[in-house]
């Protein structure tokens, strides 16, 4: 199972609005196929895994064990059900880190091969499997994209300088921004950031696809960027601020993560940053540059 999620990772950044799966396929103690989820409207893993085993090893097939971080489709998509696939391999074991929270899957692929007399074993590694796609469980789960609030502020706790923009980031803090904007769906900020600064909200400084820009508004209400996500399926979001802008997510308790910057410089006075809510757990803490990036999960 841990080198399914390794597999998996491969397709991090294509497989999007899909999950990240992978899938290992092993007899007599040999993997004989494996294969993750290239890329959304392409082939599942499971059928990158069968397509990996060769000719002579397809007779083994009958009792080998086919090893799914996530649980096999069960539904006509853009591709066929993974779990007739299965089906028809005969099999003799699958192994599942995790149920699909997606409506049309919940346990039906699973069900399906079960009844098809072939061995389900459910739950390994089954918080990994699941943190690994926690923007794909938290949009099907809370009907939301996963929320990560983020912030820099200076060693004496202010976002800005007397009120003007300060550079707290580094080159190399204000890189790794960008390659988490690269790894999340969309971002927003509040109409007076984005009018005070035209914050381009891109990854020049990265590789891969610009998040949705959003700018949150009396027009354009959290309310109506909810909505505006889910009819997109944008199933993460990164709120960079103002002030004003994260608390009003702060107090609506709609966040699941939460990343600072703490900066090395001090200014005397400015907008003070955001208190951290007590419901977090620290979750990782890097230090860059004489900066310190924290972040914390939702408990």
């Amino acid at each position: 199972m841990r080198r399914c999620l390794q597999l998996a990772d491969c397709g991090r950044n294509e497989s999007r609005p899909n999950p990240m799966v992978g899938a290992v396929i092993v007899a007599d103690e040999r993997i004989i196929g494996e294969g993750y989820h290239v890329r959304c409207g392409e082939g599942h893993a499971e059928v990158n895994a069968f397509a990996s085993v060769v000719a002579a090893d397809e007779p083994l097939l009958h009792k080998a064990t086919i090893y799914v971080s996530l649980e096999p489709c069960s539904h006509y998509g853009k591709t066929p059900p993974c779990a007739d696939l299965i089906i028809s391999k005969n099999v003799q074991r699958v192994v599942v880190g995790s149920v699909d929270p997606f409506a049309s899957v919940q346990g039906r692929g699973i069900e399906r091969i079960r009844t098809a007399d072939i061995e389900v074993t459910t739950g390994i590694l089954e918080k990994e499997c699941q943190w690994q796609n926690h923007r794909f469980f938290t949009f099907h789960k809370k009907d939301r994209p996963y929320i990560i609030l983020k912030w820099a502020q200076t060693a004496d706790n202010f976002m800005d300088d007397h009120g003007h923009a300060v550079a707290i980031s580094t080159p190399f803090t204000q890189m790794l921004v960008h390659k988490l904007r690269a790894e999340e769906d969309a971002i927003v900020v509040g109409r007076v950031t984005d009018e005070r600064e035209h914050p381009q909200l891109t990854v020049r400084h990265w590789s891969g696809r610009n998040p949705v820009r959003f700018v949150l508004s009396h027009s354009f209400p959290i309310e109506r960027l909810m909505k505006e996500c889910r009819s997109r399926q944008l199933q993460s979001l990164i709120v960079e601020g103002g002030r004003q802008t994260l608390l009003s997510f702060l107090d609506r308790g709609l966040y699941d993560e939460i990343r600072v910057e703490y900066g090395h410089i001090s200014v005397g006075n400015g907008t003070p940053a955001p208190p951290l809510p007590q419901n977090l757990t620290l979750f990782s803490e890097e230090k860059y540059d004489g900066n310190i990036i924290r972040r914390y999960i939702k408990a």
